[in-house]
């Protein structure tokens, strides 16, 4: 008797044959994966279904769908992985039906649905509401950086570029002296003429990129990722990246919406939370931001939209000499539209708005003075200008008031923003290693790889939440729907074959469905 365990024999036939269906245990949650896709129509969704009937037929976009859900579930983005686990893995074998996609197709699929992918993902977030995962009354936004398909090296902004034509410039003017001093035939003259051949060559590129940025208004060029932006990540560091916007709601840590962008946070708010008040169907809800949020004019969109905001205050831009006299102790007097200074002088506004410009932006301000500044005893303490002390308001400060005042009194809930919207950064990033976009060229097919993280994620949540067997009758509910609804239609094609104006709805829906 042996003192080890042995394995079974290669080349042993079994007595009994099983399926590849016995080979998955009930409990896999690749049958949630399946149930999940079937209990989707589609078609509705925004996937291609009109193909050439001619050639090769192509991979049905459930298919290639549930590839993605289930390899994203397990921390596999690449297509080329993904191509070959489908030869090798049981659980993608079940799930595939034996299908091996190229890693081409595989890629296409995700970079061609974007917008596709971004309803897969709704439709994670309304079974979420379904299940009552999502309580509609707290949420919390925020972004996160990844990093795109794009070096350092291959970004470009106009002070780089200056400086890549500068050091040219002295390299042609080192190698332009070196040729006049060498014989017209020498070989180290060949060698001089084609560095500065190669040097004028990368001149040229690099006006190339200055102009490109004078005339399009752009204020990078990335060469690989060309939508993609340098941007700071944390702690003075950048990368080129991309911003991916979420919306958290608070109950589960469930993200409800993301918008994958190439820009800072400043403008970001208002747009988030229109869709979150799409989204909920209702604006009776809390949305708490950071400080990087406080915009006057996301505000105002947000005061438009009927939905009570808390977010962070920064810290004053500019002090004074003595911090008693900074802005933040000038109270202002509603009544007479005045400020009244910590000396008690009043300061008034000519009543004119100004125009003050920051970055693309424009807000109105209204500018506050007094005479008596000249003569305060407190003068040096309250300012460095020699005309005096001069208060600006914007034309949003009654919101940006209103904000303070709820950020006051209700601190103890806006603590809660880090633990709600950092949770799927946490586990998206740090667990599952997704700290960057898989995709090339374009923002849109960035969004198809979020999308595809997005809905990872959301299932995940449900999966760890919802019991199996009661998820597995609600998809299985579903399926059976959709597959009524096709049953329906494929009667009326028979019917109305002979009716072409008919007709050509049933098959439209058909070859969708």
């Amino acid at each position: 008797m042996s003192k080890f365990i042995i394995g079974t024999n290669r080349n042993q036939l079994p007595l009994f044959a099983t399926s590849i269906d016995d080979a998955i245990a009930q409990d896999n949650e690749i049958r949630l994966i399946d149930l999940f896709v079937d209990s989707l129509k589609l078609s509705d969704f925004g996937f291609n279904f009109e193909f050439v009937e001619n050639g090769r037929p192509a991979y049905h976009p459930s298919d290639l769908l549930k590839l993605f859900i289930y390899g994203y579930l397990n921390r596999m983005r690449s297509s080329r992985t993904l191509e070959k686990e489908c030869s090798r893995n049981i659980e993608l074998i079940w799930l595939m039906k034996g299908l091996v996609p190229d890693h081409n197709t595989i890629s296409n699929f995700r970079k061609d649905n974007p917008k596709a992918i971004a309803r897969v993902f709704r439709a994670t977030v309304k079974m979420a509401a379904h299940f009552e995962l999502i309580g509609g009354t707290l949420v919390a936004g925020d972004s996160t950086k990844l990093r795109a398909q794009n070096s350092k090296k291959n970004n470009f902004n106009p002070a780089k570029i200056e400086r890549h034509i500068a050091y040219i410039d002295a390299r042609l003017q080192e190698y332009n002296a070196a040729l006049a001093k060498e014989d017209g035939d020498s070989e180290n003259n060949k060698i001089i003429t084609k560095k500065i051949q190669k040097h004028t060559n990368q001149k040229q590129k690099y006006i190339e990129y200055q102009n490109t940025i004078d005339t399009t208004g752009v204020t990078q060029i990335s060469t690989s990722d060309p939508d993609s932006r340098q941007i700071m990540t944390r702690n003075n560091i950048s990368e080129v990246a991309y911003t991916v916007q979420t919306v958290v709601d608070a109950q589960h840590n469930i993200p409800i919406d993301f918008k994958v962008t190439n820009e800072n946070d400043s403008k970001a708010m208002g747009g988030m939370l229109r869709r979150s008040k799409t989204i909920l169907g209702h604006n009776n809800f809390t949305a708490i931001y950071d400080k990087g949020y406080h915009t006057g004019s996301e505000f105002k969109y947000a005061n438009m939209l009927g939905i009570d905001v808390l977010v962070a205050i920064p810290g004053v831009a500019a002090h004074a000499p003595d911090l008693a006299f900074d802005v933040e102790h000038f109270k202002y007097n509603k009544d007479n539209d005045s400020y009244t200074c910590p000396a008690n002088e009043i300061l008034t506004t000519n009543g004119n708005w100004y125009n003050k410009t920051n970055g693309k932006s424009i807000t109105k301000m209204k500018h506050y003075k007094t005479a008596g500044c000249l003569s305060c005893v407190f003068f040096s303490q309250c300012t460095k200008n020699k005309k005096g002390r001069l208060i600006e308001r914007s034309q949003y400060a009654d919101l940006i008031y209103e904000n303070k005042i709820r950020m006051e009194n209700n601190y103890e809930i806006y603590r809660k923003r880090q633990a709600i919207v950092e949770h799927p950064y946490g586990v998206i990033k740090r667990q599952w290693g997704f700290y960057y976009i898989m995709t090339k060229k374009t923002i849109k097919h960035a969004s198809a790889d979020v999308g595809l993280i997005f809905t990872a994620y959301n299932l995940r949540r449900i999966f760890n939440l919802i019991d199996q067997n009661l998820l597995k009758q609600y998809l299985k509910m579903l399926t059976l729907f959709v597959l009524a609804i096709r049953s329906f239609f494929k009667a009326f094609y028979a019917y109305t074959i002979s009716y072409p104006k008919l007709n050509i709805y049933s098959k439209k829906y058909l070859t969708g469905a």
